[in-house]
């Protein structure tokens, strides 16, 4: 099948394009991704795509990089479920007078409003993927979407067949996430950029908050770590001065034995010589 395969970067297409092509796919790229932010990044993930693409012969086509229109849609549902978040962490505050982690409350306010937003995201790019494929005499499209553990898989699959079927064409899905390991080991042992986020504003401010969540629990426990130490060494410290009071005393009872026997075979000596 001549199978026009949309991307979001360059390490989640290794695997997805190697089984594709194993079974039997002519496959072209094509790079819609509005939703990265900043544009930078958007320039440099098609980059390493392009780089990688061009070492093995596939051709890449860049789709029109169009934040508005993202914006209007999914950033509006992710919007809407920051408000969520701010209200909660001013809620939080409020009450305990401490800053709340961002974080927890991302994860705790409405995930299904989280959902909502990768979804319209899923389906501005494959709508876009679907209609280019038509356009351009493809047979079906496929995504490298679902090689990640973090995205909504199952909503990826309706989504690319969807916007298949409303162009009259095939939704080739497969769930990749059993490779994700090893296009990661092949990402890394190629060099490739491997970004730490995945892609939108939103999914940077989530993946920030969790970076530093981490951090200071890790941080925490290297405390607890230290303090439970801390006891430790206290406990063994009062126990050597237990046994070294011990022993002063004990070696001070000795010396005074000694010092009597010693008075006594004195006198011994003295009463014998007379």
């Amino acid at each position: 099948m001549k199978l026009l395969l949309h991307a979001c970067c360059g390490p989640c297409s290794l695997e997805p394009v190697r089984l594709l092509q194993a079974a039997g796919h002519d496959i072209a790229i094509y790079y819609a991704n509005s939703n990265i932010a900043p544009r930078e990044e958007y320039a440099h993930r098609l980059a390493t795509l392009e780089d990688w693409a061009k070492s093995e012969g596939i051709p890449v086509i860049e789709g029109p990089y169009d934040p508005a229109t993202w914006e209007e849609t999914a950033g509006r549902i992710g919007d809407a479920a920051l408000a969520d978040v701010q209200a909660a962490r001013r809620e939080a505050q409020s009450a305990t007078g401490e800053d709340a982690p961002l974080r927890a409350d991302v994860l705790s306010v409405d995930p299904a409003r989280r959902e909502a937003r990768c979804r319209a995201c899923y389906r501005l790019r494959l709508e876009e993927t679907a209609r280019v494929a038509a356009e351009q005499g493809f047979d079906g499209i496929g995504t490298t979407l679902s090689v990640s553990p973090y995205q909504y898989t199952q909503v990826i699959e309706q989504e690319v067949r969807r916007a298949a079927e409303r162009e009259g064409i095939e939704g080739v899905f497969e769930d990749f996430r059993p490779y994700y390991d090893e296009a990661t080991r092949r990402s890394r042992a190629l060099g490739m950029y491997r970004q730490n986020y995945c892609g939108c504003r939103i999914s940077d401010e989530e993946a920030t908050a969790e970076r530093a969540e981490h951090k200071a629990q890790r941080a925490a426990a290297k405390q607890a770590e230290r303090a439970e130490h801390a006891a430790e060494i206290a406990v063994a410290e009062a126990e050597f001065k237990q046994h070294r009071a011990a022993r002063a005393a004990y070696d001070k009872k000795q010396a005074r034995k000694r010092a009597i026997l010693k008075s006594l075979r004195e006198q011994a000596k003295q009463k014998a010589s007379e």
